[in-house]
């Protein structure tokens, strides 16, 4: 199961949901489980959930895609809500994209602290940090997986217990900040 933003959210992409790459200059087909036509437009979070579902051969990833402006006590409910499945969770989110000179937008001052931020509670399982993300200014700074960063809180609350977290990467590369981190439920 995969929790990402589109504008075109809220929706729920089901197994028989395929997608390519092809908009991004290759012809990749994935699939969210099923064998179906490929949808040319299907957003990135669930062509990037298709490809990951393959690689790890599970049976089927469905995509929860929430809309940009999707409230933090939204989200946190989805994650409550999820968190009755007994499954992983892939949470598809970005840090900003205004870092530096490279950055496909203007740089600004703010997005070093705000990537911090995010990285700090994505290593430290931060629940508190990750609910505390500005709606305005993450979206001022390009952070638009914002509302799926604020599912964890609610998935860690209705699960209880303690969280590890490990982040394996933390960069801008091309000036767009990505942070790669897992959670895992200690017994």
């Amino acid at each position: 199961m995969a929790v990402g933003v589109e504008r075109t959210g809220p929706v729920v992409l089901g197994p028989a949901t395929a997608g390519t790459f092809e908009g991004f200059g290759v012809d990749v087909r994935v699939t969210l489980g099923e064998t179906a036509t490929p949808d040319p437009e299907l957003p990135l979070p669930a062509l990037i959930t298709g490809l990951l579902r393959e690689q790890a051969g599970a049976r089927s990833a469905p995509v929860h895609l929430l809309a940009p402006d999707t409230p933090a006590a939204e989200s946190r409910r989805l994650g409550e809500s999820l968190a009755a499945e007994s499954v992983g969770l892939l949470v598809l989110a970005d840090g900003t994209n205004c870092s530096d000179e490279r950055s496909p937008h203007p740089p600004d001052e703010r997005a070093s602290g705000l990537d911090e931020q995010i990285r700090t509670a994505l290593a430290e399982v931060d629940t508190a940090q990750l609910q505390a993300l500005d709606p305005l200014l993450c979206a001022e700074l390009g952070v638009e997986g914002r509302a799926a960063l604020q599912v964890l809180p609610g998935v860690v609350a209705a699960t209880g217990g303690t969280w590890r977290g490990e982040l394996l990467y933390s960069a801008t590369p091309y000036g767009v900040t990505y942070h790669v981190a897992t959670w895992t439920r200690q017994p």
